[in-house]
């Protein structure tokens, strides 16, 4: 839907638009920002936020009408960030996820909102499924094993067997763009897939549970996909995971908070589920230590979504956004309240 707002003042003639910069920045998408804008950055700044916001008012030559801003970090676009910066008409996240924008209070403010769009989907697909093997084949235990000498020592008869990822009842909470990639990949290794999601889809043959117990009840695997709000907050808790089964084994590539983290932990430690792969956190980068000594559980670094590709791919979606803003024209992945 294309939006009536439009840049409404243009800076005097050679200067650049102001750029509010809300993120740890690469130097790729440094470089291809300043070239194009002047870049007001939070964190080269070293100011408190409401302190850099405040200042950010009097930048020259214009106060700055546009924010980059990352999902899972500190910073959230709600009602006090924006009272605190009344001059932005634009917020452009990095990210696919929303839980950090308040999209109602946006759109009450004028303020257009742009996503990551479907930038990210088949690296996070990938990576979801990479995670899987992982856990299932004991791919990481394995290389520790290995890597510790254990091999000439004890042998191959001593090392537990891994499950076969073929034939796995596979239940994705969430089909969106990410969760259905991870299906159509999963298929083709033989999977049986599953959902749950907010409704039926009608584009898909895949059998749909109204709720994610029922869910786990008939599935030999959970994949977490959905975004966080408050309805998918703890989405998947004790209850799921005793449902899911002493197989069974969660995958989580959404949001740290769509698992009750202290729930998961009590289930691996009594066995309630098989096993874990989990790009997320709760309070990243903070991780819990209960899961550094479990070789039944894969972790990574919030890093599903980064690969070479994606991060060029992503300044190109970026820079088009905040091009689209400034020129007036309908931004290339608006978002809007649901």
């Amino acid at each position: 839907m294309a939006s009536a707002i439009t840049a409404s003042t243009a800076p005097p003639s050679g200067a650049k638009h102001s750029v509010l910069l809300l993120r740890r920045a690469n130097d790729y998408l440094a470089a291809a920002l300043r070239a194009r804008y002047h870049v007001l950055s939070f964190y080269d700044s070293g100011e408190p936020l409401p302190a850099f916001l405040a200042a950010s008012a009097a930048a020259e030559p214009e106060p700055p009408r546009a924010a980059l801003v990352v999902g899972g970090g500190a910073i959230r676009v709600d009602t006090a960030f924006l009272d605190a910066a009344p001059y932005l008409r634009c917020v452009v996240t990095t990210s696919a996820g929303l839980d950090h924008v308040d999209l109602a209070e946006c759109a009450c403010r004028g303020v257009l909102v742009a996503g990551a769009g479907e930038v990210f989907s088949t690296d996070v697909a990938d990576h979801a499924v990479g995670l899987l093997i992982d856990v299932l084949r004991k791919v990481s235990a394995a290389d520790r094993y290995v890597r510790r000498g254990l091999w000439p020592v004890q042998g191959q008869g001593d090392y537990p067997l891994g499950s076969k990822l073929g034939g796995k009842r596979v239940g994705i909470i969430g089909l969106g763009n990410i969760g259905s990639s991870i299906a159509r990949r999963l298929k083709a290794f033989g999977c049986v897939i599953q959902y749950h999601s907010r409704r039926p889809k009608d584009t898909v043959s895949f059998k749909y549970f109204p709720d994610v117990t029922s869910l786990a009840t008939e599935s030999d695997v959970l994949i977490v996909a959905c975004a966080l709000n408050a309805q998918t907050q703890h989405i998947v808790n004790m209850e799921v995971l005793e449902a899911l089964g002493e197989d069974g084994v969660v995958v989580n590539i959404a949001r740290g908070g769509n698992i009750d983290e202290a729930a998961l932990i009590r289930a691996l430690k009594g066995g309630e589920i098989a096993g874990a792969g989990l790009d997320v956190f709760e309070k990243e980068p903070e991780v819990p230590t209960d899961f550094f000594s479990m070789d039944n559980v894969v972790l990574t670094a919030h890093e599903a979504v980064f690969t070479t590709e994606s991060r060029s791919d992503l300044c190109d979606l970026m820079i088009g956004n905040l091009e689209a803003f400034f020129d007036g024209k309908p931004l290339l992945t608006h978002v809007l309240p649901k």
